[in-house]
C-alpha cells in the first residue's frame, strides 16, 4: 500500500546522507571525547567541535554559544530554569500557545520559586497581543528582573511571532528573551547577529536528523552565568554533564548543512504544495476554516496546515491511516493526554472560544515536508472527500 506522511511538525524521516555520517562516526569514532589524553578521545573531542562550529556557522553564532542537548524539551527546561536559579528572574511572560515544554516548566517554577508567570493575551487568529505585552513589560520594569519566552512559529497552527517587535520590546525594557525556534531552525534561516535571541531552541529531528539531539543557543554574555542543572560531568562548557551523544551530534550538523544548501528550493516546494492544498481543501469544504494564520503563506511557517473539519468521525486519523496516510490533530506530545476538552489540544482552545464548534468539528494538522509531491495533497484530498460524502 502507498503511504504518504503529512506529520512533519512532529517528526522528520532522516536523510539518507544523514545516516551515511552517523554510521560512519559509529564505526570509527568510539573514544570517549573527554579522553583527551589519547588519539582516540582527541579524534572524537574534534568531531564534535568541528560540528559546533558547522552548526554557529550556519545559524551566524559563536560556536561557544551552542549547548547539546537530548532536543527540544531539554533545551528548553535548561532555558527557564537556568533563568531562574542562575540569573535571578523574578518575572516570566509567556502566552498559552507554547508548547508544554515551555508551559509546564513554568508552572512548576512559579510554584517552587514563588516567580511571577503572566500570560500575554492572544488576539484574533492566535496572533500575539503585543500591547499587552508591552503593558506588562512596563508594569514590571525596574522592579522585577524577566524573561519573555514566546515561540517563534507555533507548532500546532504555524504563526509566525513579530519576532522584530518584540525583540525590540524586551530590548526597551531590559528583559531576556528566549524562544523555542524548534520548527524555524534547520527550516528557515535564521541569524543570531541580527535577532540577538538571548536563548533559542533546537531540535535535529524536525529537519530531517535522527531523534535524541538538539541544543541551545546561549548568547555568549549570558552563557558564563549558567550553572549546571546536572553535575557530575562538567560537559558542555559546564552547562549541561553527561557524555555527549557524539553520533546524534554529527548526525545534526549534517542535516542543518544540508537543509540550509538546498533551502530556496525546499522552500520554494513546500509554499506550492501549501498553497495548492490550501486550494483543494477549499473545493471540498467552501467554508473550511482555518485554524490560526496557517493559510496566510507570509505570516505562518510554510510546513504547516491546521484546519477544522466535520467531526463525522471521531477515528478519522486512524482510518486515514489505514488508508495510507499520516496527518495528525497538533502536537505529537498531546496524543497521550486525555485531559483536554473533546481531545482538543491548549492550543486550539486558546484561540477558539465556541464550544459548539469545538463539538461538532475536529482540528486536522497537515504539515509538509521536503520529500512530499503534489500527488500526495491529490491523495489526502481524495480520501478526506470520501470521508465527507460517506
Amino acid at each position: 500500500m502507498k503511504r504518504i506522511y503529512l506529520d512533519h511538525a512532529a517528526t522528520t524521516p532522516v536523510r539518507s546522507e544523514v545516516i551515511k555520517v552517523m554510521l560512519k562516526t559509529l564505526k570509527e569514532s568510539f573514544g570517549n571525547p573527554s579522553s583527551i589524553q589519547h588519539s582516540y578521545g582527541r579524534k572524537t573531542r574534534s568531531i564534535i567541535e568541528k560540528s559546533r562550529i558547522r552548526i554557529a556557522k550556519e545559524i551566524n553564532a559563536d560556536p561557544y554559544e551552542i549547548i547539546f542537548t537530548s532536543g527540544g524539551t531539554e533545551a528548553n527546561n535548561i532555558v527557564l530554569r537556568s533563568a531562574i536559579i542562575d540569573l535571578k528572574v523574578k518575572s516570566i511572560l509567556t502566552s498559552p500557545l507554547e508548547h508544554d515544554s515551555v508551559l509546564q516548566t513554568v508552572l512548576d517554577l512559579s510554584y517552587k520559586y514563588k516567580i511571577l508567570v503572566e500570560f500575554v493575551r492572544i488576539q484574533n487568529k492566535g496572533v500575539i497581543d503585543l500591547n499587552h505585552l508591552e503593558k506588562i513589560l512596563k508594569k514590571n520594569f525596574n522592579k522585577k528582573k524577566m524573561l519573555v519566552s514566546l515561540m517563534y512559529a507555533n507548532n500546532e497552527i504555524g504563526n509566525l511571532l513579530e519576532i522584530d517587535k518584540v525583540l525590540s520590546l524586551c530590548k526597551e525594557y531590559n528583559a531576556y528573551f528566549h524562544s523555542d525556534t524548534i520548527q524555524i531552525i534547520g527550516n528557515i534561516p535564521i541569524n543570531m547577529k541580527k535577532f540577538p535571541f538571548d536563548f533559542a531552541t533546537a531540535s535535529a529531528h524536525k529537519f530531517y536528523g535522527p531523534k535524541g539531539i538538539g541544543f541551545v543557543y546561549i548568547k555568549e554574555k549570558i552563557i558564563k552565568k549558567i550553572k549546571p542543572l546536572m553535575t557530575g560531568g562538567n560537559q558542555e562548557y559546564g552547562i549541561r554533564s553527561g557524555t555527549e551523544n557524539v553520533y546524534g551530534i554529527v548526525g545534526l550538523a549534517k542535516a542543518m548543512n544540508l537543509s540550509y544548501c538546498n533551502f530556496t528550493n525546499h522552500l520554494e516546494k513546500i509554499k506550492n504544495l501549501k498553497s495548492y492544498c490550501i486550494s483543494e481543501l477549499k473545493k471540498i469544504i467552501p467554508d473550511v476554516i482555518f485554524n490560526g494564520l496557517s493559510d496566510s503563506l507570509e505570516k505562518s511557517i510554510p510546513t504547516i496546515l491546521n484546519i477544522f473539519y466535520p467531526k463525522k468521525d471521531n477515528l478519522l486519523y486512524f482510518h486515514l491511516d489505514l488508508m495510507g496516510i499520516a496527518i495528525s490533530n497538533g502536537s505529537s506530545c498531546k496524543s497521550n493526554n486525555f485531559n483536554t476538552y473533546k481531545n482538543v489540544s491548549h492550543v486550539i482552545q486558546s484561540i477558539t472560544n465556541n464550544k459548539k464548534l469545538l463539538e461538532t468539528m475536529m482540528p486536522i494538522r497537515i504539515s509538509f515536508g521536503i520529500f512530499n509531491e503534489k500527488k500526495d495533497i491529490d491523495f489526502l484530498i481524495e480520501a478526506l472527500k470520501k470521508k465527507i460524502e460517506s
